[in-house]
């Protein structure tokens, strides 16, 4: 059974990917801060609290593990230097960890139009520039990776079951939205599709997309 760990598992995206993950019998390992608090569908998970700045403790942490999906991401605040520690070096010293400890396998939640540099989402300390510095150092590896880039993240899953998710290829969508559900299956999609592997996945949704799995759309980039 493959062992997948979940950095940033206490965040909205992130406890959605550890609950598909074990949903499609997984093993997890939830690396999260100290002062993290897990939703009750995680409690009795195998939890590690790490810090993303302290190279030992992540090394220890992901030494048994087969898989990293990172879901850590700079959140709002008024201290913008955040997507610069979160975006970028934070998932650096997640690259390097796995390099270190021989974990081959790395999924990263990313964002649409990484990379861009004219966009309202910049006003946030540059975040789309700092997310494609982290992007830049996972390709950059030689690990076996995938990036998945949402379009806006919404809440909603009232109606999940009749949302298609379109997958692109890198720099081909600009705007549209998508359930943080949908990502964290997606992420998982993603680990059972050995056709994502190099590959920068751009995701939305929409009752109106045609039904097709993230093999089929790379097949068609």
């Amino acid at each position: 059974m493959m062992k997948v760990a979940i950095s940033g598992a206490s965040g909205k995206t992130g406890y959605r990917i550890a609950e598909e993950a074990i949903k499609k019998k997984f093993q997890t390992k939830l690396l999260v801060r100290n002062s993290s608090i897990l939703p009750k569908s995680l409690e009795n998970k195998e939890r590690c609290n790490v810090s993303l700045f302290n190279p030992s403790k992540l090394d220890n942490a992901l030494r048994d593990c087969d898989a990293l999906i990172i879901a850590t991401g700079a959140r709002p605040s008024a201290d913008l230097t955040g997507p610069c520690k979160i975006d970028a070096r934070a998932v650096k010293q997640q690259v390097e960890s796995c390099q270190r400890v021989g974990l081959k396998r790395i999924i990263l939640v990313s964002s649409l139009c990484s990379g861009k540099l004219i966009h309202p989402l910049n006003l946030f300390g540059f975040i789309l520039l700092f997310k494609r510095i982290g992007e830049r150092a996972l390709e950059n590896s030689q690990l076996d990776w995938t990036v998945i880039r949402p379009g806006g993240l919404n809440e909603d899953e009232e109606n999940i079951k009749d949302e298609c998710v379109l997958y692109s290829s890198k720099n081909t969508q600009e705007e549209g939205s998508i359930p943080r559900r949908l990502v964290a299956s997606s992420c998982i999609e993603a680990l059972q599709t050995k056709e994502s592997i190099g590959k920068i996945i751009e995701i939305t949704s929409s009752p109106n997309n045609k039904r097709l799995t993230m093999q089929q759309s790379i097949e068609e980039f």
